[in-house]
């Protein structure tokens, strides 16, 4: 991934909020339903969670497009509106720099940060760190790992708090709210269950991933990260670094070195090659592939089914 600095993302948000502020109604969304509640979501996990508790009793807008990567994103003034415009918005502070200064500076009292809910791990604190390893996201994040959603029980006691926070901001609709939530963590309950069971037993417990954004899933499962680096298409880790990693895969046996959506496998299966692995993709769910039909849950199913092929799991 690539990240912008801080700067330059506060600029181009205050300026954005600025021609939305000249503009006055122009700007304003006019596609408005007032049957129902606005909702913001930053990125996919967000969303699924918002529609799964607010049904049609909401409407909510993911600022992602499905395939691009939501650290990146960058606001327009259309989005801005929403922002401005929405009764809750959904977010990670930290995450995306650029929704993070949007909702401070138009929409504070609105924003329902999720990481106020589950406090995050350490980056790194579910795996293996190598000599430069993630070098500039970890200070991005605060040192902080934001891939909370990636633990099935973490997320469902987000959905419960959302829940909540809907029902305040549309009393009406609060106990639908509710009864929709507990389904919801029916759901996750049962997924954490699959994971559990189908990750009992397995020859290996390391994972060998492109990018460590698997901590949570890691620690809730016992499960070692060893990562290749924070790597993005445009950064390839050190040489020092990628001889280690290789190394620990031949090391610990591994068949599979994993690489993400959204980031290139070149090198997933250089390692892969040397050690003579195949690769697979683990999915770090921060966005859907576009025209996918899948969701969360099945997502998440997809990554065991995964996990259990390459750790060789009875």
């Amino acid at each position: 991934m690539h990240i912008r600095p801080a700067w330059r993302t506060a600029a181009s948000v205050a300026a954005l909020l600025a021609v939305v502020g000249a503009a006055g109604c122009t700007t304003r969304v006019t596609d408005a339903d007032p049957s129902r509640t606005d909702v913001v979501a930053a990125f996919y996990p967000l969303q699924f969670i918002a529609e799964r508790i607010g049904g049609d009793a909401v409407r909510v807008t993911n600022l992602v497009k499905p395939g691009a990567e939501p650290h990146d994103l960058e606001l327009n003034p259309h989005q801005v509106a929403r922002i401005s415009d929405a009764k809750v918005i959904v977010y990670l502070k930290g995450f995306q720099p650029a929704v993070d200064e949007a909702v401070e500076q138009n929409g504070e009292h609105r924003g329902f940060d999720v990481s106020t809910v589950q406090p995050l791990l350490d980056a790194g604190a579910a795996g293996h760190r190598h000599a430069g390893e993630g070098a500039g996201e970890p200070a991005a994040h605060g040192g902080k790992d934001p891939h909370v959603w990636l633990d099935p029980t973490r997320l469902a006691t987000i959905a419960d708090r959302l829940a909540a926070r809907l029902g305040e901001a549309d009393p009406g609709r609060a106990a639908d709210y509710a009864t929709r939530a507990a389904a919801l963590h029916a759901d996750l309950t049962a997924l954490d269950t699959e994971y559990e069971q189908g990750l009992r037993t397995c020859q290996r417990r390391e994972i060998v991933t492109s990018h460590e954004a698997f901590g949570y899933l890691a620690e809730r499962y016992r499960l070692t990260q060893v990562g290749i680096s924070g790597l993005t298409p445009e950064n390839e880790p050190p040489p020092g670094q990628l001889a280690e990693v290789t190394k620990e895969a031949r090391e610990h046996g591994a068949t599979t070195i994993f690489f993400e959506t959204l980031v290139s496998p070149k090198v997933a299966e250089t390692i892969a090659r040397q050690v003579g692995a195949t690769t697979a993709v683990l999915d770090p769910i921060e966005g859907l592939e576009p025209g996918s039909t899948g969701d969360y849950l099945s997502v998440m199913r997809g990554n065991l089914a995964a996990l259990k092929t390459a750790l060789g799991c009875s």
